[in-house]
C-alpha cells in the first residue's frame, strides 16, 4: 500500500509539473515580441497568426502529455498489482519441489521471473527512433538483380554542381590487413611479409609528411617492436605524435565476432591496449574491422566501453548494404537492444561495396577503381581481372585520370549523408615491398595535387587515417563527441548471417573444426583459474621470506604467454576454423602448450594457498606438490583422467571454484579401488557413487573406477577433500542395463550388477525429483519429458541427421555451408548398443552409433544440475566424405519459427526462420546457448563451445556438431575441413516453466 501511495504521489507531481510548464509556455506566448507595442484586447495580424500557431502547438503538447500521464497511471496500477501479487502469491518464491536430498545441507531457492519485471527489456528506445535489424530482414526481398557496374547495387548518378557550395572532402586511407595466420602460420607471415611492411613504413612515411598509414594487429606489431633498435622506436613514436601513423582498434588481433566468447575478446583487447600504453603511450580511438565474417553488437558495446567513439565494419550481407545505401544509412549510431537511452551509442561506418580491397573501395565500379591500384601496374606480379591496367600518373594523363577517380569518389559519396568521404587504400599484406610504397603514394599525391589545384572541381583530397576521417565527419555533421544527433539514424541488432554473393552464406565456419573451438574454451577456463590463484598466491608469498622462492616472475610470463596465445586464437581465421590444416595445428600447439603451462601456474599457486603452516613451504620444480587430474597428451587428443591410487593414508583432492557464487556441483574422478571413503574439507563423510570405467560399449575395466560426489565450495574458494581406501565402503555402486542384439540375461561381474537385454519397444525411463525422461528402447534416444512441478508431458525427440554438399561448382567448405537440400535422417541398419546406468547421484543412457557416442545424464541433485539434462556427443566422422553431422531436438513447443541465440556469451538475439531464404541462411552462431519458447515453457540448449544452430521447423533446435569437407570453397580463399579429430560436444538441455510472454 505504501508503494502504491508513493507512485500515486509521484504521478500527481509529474502531472502538476507538466501543467505548470504548459502555463509558463502559454504565458510566455503573450510576450514573444517585447519590442512590439501591444494594446489590450488587440493584436496585429502577424501576432494573431503567431499566437494561433502557439495555441495549436500547445494543444499537441497537451495531447502528448495526456498520453504520458495515462502511461504513468497504468504503470502505477501495474506496479501496485505486482506488489499485491508478490504479497499474496506464494509462487513468487518457489522452493524446490520434492524432498531435500541429503547431499545438500539446504534446498536451493528458485525464483519465478514475471514477464512484467523485465518489461523494459522489450521496449528498446532504438526501436522507436531508428533501425531494428529484424525489421530490415523482414522487409528485404533478398533478390539479387544485376546492378550494372556495381553488380550487387544500383546505378549511381549525380549533378556536377552538387558540390559548388561545399566541396567534397576525400580521405584516402592506406592500410595493410595482416592476418595473424591463415594460408601461412603467424611466424611465417611475419618473416616473409609483415616485418618488411613495418620496416618500410618507418622509412617511407618520413619521406613526405603528407603520407599516412594505419595498423591494427598488435600481435604482429609487438613482435616487430621487440626486434628493432631504439632509433626506429623513436621514429615510430614521432610519426604517431605527428598524426602520420595511427593504431586502430589496438587489439591483439582483429577478432572473429561469431564464435568468440566475450571474455576472450576483452582479454585480447586488454593485452593489446596495455602493450600500447606501456610501449608507445597511446590509446586507440577508433575501431577497424574489415574482415570478420559478420558483425556482433557485443563488439560495438565493448569498443564503446573501452572509450571509443567510432568504428568501421565491412562484411555485411550484400542485400543489407544495398538497402542501407538506398536509405543513406551506411553510417549510424549502433545501439544495444537493451539500451533505453543512448549510453551505448557508437558511431559506425559500414563500407558499401563487396570487399575491402582497392577495386571495391574507391567507388562503385571495380573496373575503374582497379586502375588506381598502382601495385597492379604492368610488369608486376598482380594485375586487374578486368584486363584494364593502371597507368602511372604523369603530366600527360593526370587530368583525365584525376577526373576518372573523382567521378568514382562522387558516386560513392552519394550513398552517404555528408560530403566527407572515406576511401581505404589497401588489401591483405600490402606494402611489403618498397616499390609499392612509391607506386601508391607518389601516384596518388599527383592526383591529389591536381584535384586540389582546381577549385572549380570542388574537391579536397588527401591521405588520412581513420581518426582523420571521423573527426571531419563529426565536424561536418555538427556532432559533438558525447552527444547523440538525429543526423545519423540509430540501429540495433546484429549482422549475421553474412553472404558476400548469391546464396553463399558463411554459416559453415560457425562449426568448422569444433575440436579447436572446444580447446579455446578449455584454455579460457584455465586462464581464469590461474589468474585468480596466482594473484592470491602473490599476496601470500610477499608475507614470508620462506615463500620468496615462489616463481612469481616466471609464472607471470606464462600467464602473459597464455593470454597472447588465447588472444591470437580469437583471430577471424583461427577460432573460425578457416585456416589451412598446418596453420590450425600451429594454433592448436600454442593452445595446448599454454594449457600445460597454466596447469603449472595453478599448481604452484595452490601450493602456497592451501598450506596452513607457511613455514613448511618448499618449492621443488622436479617434484610438484600437486598434480592435475585431467591429462591431455597432445594438441589433437581428447583429455583423460589420472587414476588416483588409494591407500589407508589420505590422498588429498583439491577442488577450486573460480566463480563468484557458492557452488554445489557434481565432481567425478578416477581411483584404483572401489573401497573408498571420502571426507569433506570439514572432515565429514561425503556420499559417493561408484561407476564403472568402460573400455568400449560393453567391456569394463577393473584397473580404474569412477567416483562421483557433490562438492560444496564457497565463491572463489578452494576445498580439500580426503580419499582413503577402507575395508568396508559405504559408497553406492551403479547398476547397469545393456541393450544389445545378442544378449545374455546376466553378465557376471565381481563388483557391479550388469544385466544384458534385447532391444525393446518399451521405453527406458530415468527420473529425479524434477523430471521424468522416456527414451526409445530401440535407439536409446530421448522421446519425452515430464516436468513434475506442473505435471505436464512434453514431446522432446532427439535424433541425428546428415547434411551433404551441393553438386554445383561451389561447395561447402570451411567458410560456406552449401548443403544439397534438407538434412537426411541418420539411418542405422542395426539398433545401437545402449548402456543404461542407475545411480544415487546420477543416471544416464549411453548410445553407441557408428559415428557418435551419445550420452544423456540426469543428475539427482538440487539446483540447475538436477533441473537440466547433460548431453555429450563424442563424434567421429573421420571416414566420411563431404558430410556434416547434426543433432536435432524436436519438441511440441509452438515456437512460431522464432528462436533465440546468444552473441558471444554476453547477450541474447532474437532470430526468425525465414522461408524466403535458403536453409544455410537460417543457421546462426551459438556461442554458449540457444532456445525456443512458447507461453509457459522454454527449451534451452547450453553449449560448452561455439557451433552453428538453426530452428528450421516449428519447435525444433538443430545444432551442427562436426563437418568433414574434402575440398575448398572454390573461391580462392576457402579451405577444406579435413583434420582427423574425434570431437567432443557437451551440452546442457533445460526445460523450464515461464510466466507471461517475456522475451
Amino acid at each position: 500500500m505504501k508503494l502504491s501511495r508513493q507512485f500515486t504521489v509521484f504521478g500527481s507531481a509529474v502531472f502538476c509539473v507538466v501543467i505548470f510548464s504548459l502555463y509558463l509556455m502559454l504565458d510566455r506566448g503573450h510576450f514573444d515580441h517585447p519590442k512590439s507595442p501591444r494594446r489590450e484586447g488587440t493584436f496585429p495580424k502577424g501576432q494573431l497568426s503567431i499566437l494561433q500557431e502557439k495555441i495549436d502547438h500547445l494543444e499537441r503538447l497537451l495531447a502528448e502529455n495526456n498520453e504520458i500521464i495515462s502511461n504513468i497511471r497504468d504503470s502505477v496500477i501495474n506496479l501496485s498489482e505486482s506488489v499485491k501479487d508478490g504479497q499474496k502469491n506464494p509462487e513468487a518464491i518457489n522452493f524446490s519441489q520434492g524432498s531435500v536430498s541429503e547431499l545438500f545441507p539446504s534446498a536451493s531457492v528458485l525464483l519465478v521471473v514475471d514477464s512484467e519485471d523485465c518489461l523494459f527489456a522489450s521496449k528498446s528506445g532504438s526501436h522507436v527512433s531508428g533501425v531494428q535489424m529484424l525489421d530490415v530482414y523482414d522487409i528485404l526481398p533478398f533478390d539479387n538483380p544485376d546492378g550494372g557496374v556495381w553488380k550487387q547495387g544500383f546505378d549511381i548518378t549525380y549533378n556536377e554542381n552538387e558540390w559548388d557550395s561545399e566541396p567534397l572532402q576525400v580521405f584516402v586511407v592506406p592500410h595493410s590487413h595482416n592476418d595473424p595466420g591463415w594460408l601461412k602460420t603467424f611466424d611465417d607471415y611475419f618473416r616473409d611479409q609483415t616485418q618488411h611492411i613495418l620496416n618500410n613504413m618507418v622509412i617511407k612515411l618520413q619521406e613526405d609528411n603528407r603520407r599516412k598509414f594505419m595498423w591494427s594487429e598488435i600481435s604482429y606489431f609487438s613482435k616487430w617492436w621487440d626486434a628493432i633498435d631504439s632509433q626506429k622506436k623513436d621514429t615510430v613514436k614521432r610519426l604517431i605524435k605527428d598524426g602520420q601513423f595511427e593504431i586502430v582498434t589496438g587489439g591483439w588481433v582483429m577478432p572473429d565476432e561469431a564464435s568468440s566468447h566475450y571474455f576472450a575478446v576483452i582479454d585480447q583487447l586488454i593485452e593489446g591496449h596495455q602493450w600500447l600504453e606501456k610501449n608507445l603511450g597511446v590509446k586507440p580511438k577508433s575501431g577497424w574491422a574489415i574482415d570478420p565474417f559478420g558483425h556482433s553488437p557485443t563488439m560495438a558495446y565493448l569498443l564503446k566501453r573501452t572509450g571509443f567513439s567510432n568504428m568501421l565494419i565491412q562484411r555485411v550481407h550484400y542485400s543489407v548494404k544495398k538497402h542501407f545505401a538506398t536509405q543513406k544509412t551506411l553510417e549510424f549510431f549502433w545501439r544495444q537492444n537493451w539500451d533505453l537511452g543512448s549510453n551505448t551509442d557508437i558511431l559506425c561506418h559500414m563500407m558499401p561495396f563487396y570487399s575491402y580491397d582497392v577495386p571495391h573501395t574507391c567507388g562503385p565500379d571495380p573496373k575503374i577503381c582497379c586502375q588506381f591500384d598502382f601495385k597492379r601496374l604492368p610488369g608486376g606480379r598482380v594485375s586487374c581481372p578486368w584486363r584494364v591496367p593502371p597507368e602511372a600518373i604523369h603530366a600527360g594523363n593526370v587530368q583525365h585520370r584525376a577526373w576518372m577517380i573523382l567521378d568514382q569518389y562522387r558516386k560513392k559519396s552519394k550513398l552517404f549523408r555528408t560530403k566527407v568521404l572515406l576511401a581505404p587504400l589497401g588489401d591483405d599484406f600490402r606494402y611489403a615491398e618498397s616499390s609499392e610504397w612509391d607506386q601508391q603514394y607518389q601516384n596518388y599525391q599527383k592526383l591529389f595535387d591536381y584535384m586540389n589545384s582546381h577549385p572549380e572541381w570542388h574537391v579536397k583530397a588527401q591521405f588520412g587515417t581513420l581518426s582523420d576521417y571521423f573527426e571531419a565527419l563529426r565536424k561536418e555533421s555538427s556532432l559533438g563527441e558525447k552527444s547523440s544527433n538525429s543526423f545519423f539514424p540509430v540501429l540495433s541488432g546484429d549482422f549475421f548471417t553474412y553472404a558476400d554473393r548469391d546464396h553463399h552464406y558463411w554459416s559453415g565456419y560457425f562449426t568448422s573444426r569444433p575440436f579447436y573451438k572446444r580447446l579455446d574454451r578449455v584454455l579460457e577456463s584455465y586462464l581464469r583459474i590461474a589468474e585468480i590463484l596466482y594473484s592470491l598466491a602473490l599476496v601470500q608469498s610477499s608475507k614470508s621470506e620462506k615463500m620468496s622462492v615462489f616463481p612469481s616472475v616466471g609464472n607471470y610470463k606464462l600467464l602473459t604467454e597464455a593470454r597472447r596465445n588465447l588472444g591470437l586464437f580469437q583471430h577471424h581465421d583461427a577460432i573460425t576454423g578457416t585456416s589451412k590444416d598446418w596453420v590450425v595445428v600451429d594454433y592448436g600447439t600454442r593452445l595446448f602448450h599454454s594449457i600445460v603451462n597454466l596447469k603449472k601456474v595453478i599448481i604452484d599457486s595452490a601450493h602456497i594457498l592451501i598450506l596452513k603452516d607457511k613455514s613448511a613451504y618448499n618449492y621443488d620444480t622436479s617434484n610438484p606438490f600437486l598434480k592435475m587430474i585431467d591429462i591431455q597428451s597432445s594438441q589433437d587428443s581428447l583429455p583423460h583422467k589420472t587414476v588416483i591410487k588409494l591407500t589407508s593414508q589420505p590422498r588429498y583432492l583439491l577442488i577450486c571454484n573460480p566463480m563468484e557464487q557458492e557452488r554445489f556441483s557434481v565432481v567425478s574422478v578416477h581411483v584404483d579401488s572401489p573401497r573408498i571413503k571420502l571426507l569433506s574439507p570439514l572432515g565429514k563423510p561425503v556420499a559417493v557413487q561408484i561407476n564403472a570405467v568402460w573400455d568400449g560399449a560393453t567391456t569394463l575395466s577393473h584397473e580404474a573406477y569412477q567416483i562421483s560426489f557433490v562438492a560444496h565450495l564457497p565463491p572463489l574458494g578452494l576445498g580439500v577433500y580426503q580419499l582413503l581406501e577402507v575395508q568396508s565402503s559405504e559408497a553406492i555402486l551403479s547398476d547397469y542395463y545393456i541393450y544389445m542384439r545378442n544378449s545374455r540375461q546376466e553378465k557376471p561381474d565381481r563388483l557391479f550388477k550388469i544385466k544384458e537385454m534385447q532391444h525393446s519397444v518399451d521405453n527406458i525411463i530415468l527420473e529425479n525429483s524434477y523430471m521424468k525422461l522416456w527414451f526409445s528402447g530401440m535407439s536409446g534416444l530421448l522421446e519425452k519429458i515430464n516436468t513434475k512441478e506442473d505435471g505436464k508431458n512434453h514431446q522432446m525427440k532427439v535424433e541425428f541427421a546428415w547434411y551433404g554438399t551441393t553438386s554445383n561448382r561451389d561447395k561447402s567448405g570451411a567458410y560456406l555451408f552449401l548443403p544439397d537440400g534438407d538434412a537426411k535422417p541418420y539411418v542405422f541398419t542395426d539398433p545401437p548398443t545402449i548402456r543404461v546406468s542407475h545411480g544415487r547421484i546420477f543416471s544416464e543412457v549411453v548410445c553407441f552409433f557408428n559415428h557418435v557416442t551419445h550420452t544423456m545424464r540426469l543428475y539427482k541433485v538440487q539446483g540447475l544440475e538436477g533441473q537440466s539434462i547433460e548431453v555429450s556427443n563424442i563424434v567421429d566422422i573421420r571416414g566420411e566424405y563431404n558430410r556434416e553431422l547434426a543433432m536435432r531436438i524436436s519438441s511440441d513447443i509452438n515456437s512460431q519459427n522464432r528462436f533465440y541465440t546468444d552473441l558471444n556469451g554476453y547477450q541474447i538475439q532474437p532470430r526468425l526462420t525465414m522461408s524466403k531464404l535458403p536453409l544455410q541462411a537460417n543457421v546462426y552462431p551459438m556461442t554458449t546457448m540457444a532456445y525456443i519458447q512458447d507461453v509457459g515453457v522454454r527449451l534451452t540448449l547450453h553449449s560448452a563451445q561455439s557451433l552453428g544452430v538453426a530452428s528450421l521447423k516449428n519447435g525444433q533446435l538443430e545444432v551442427i556438431m562436426d563437418r568433414r569437407l574434402m575440398q575448398d570453397d572454390n573461391r580462392g580463399l576457402g579451405q577444406g575441413v579435413q583434420d582427423n579429430k574425434i570431437t567432443a560436444n557437451i551440452f546442457r538441455l533445460l526445460l523450464e516453466r515461464r510466466r507471461g510472454t517475456d522475451v
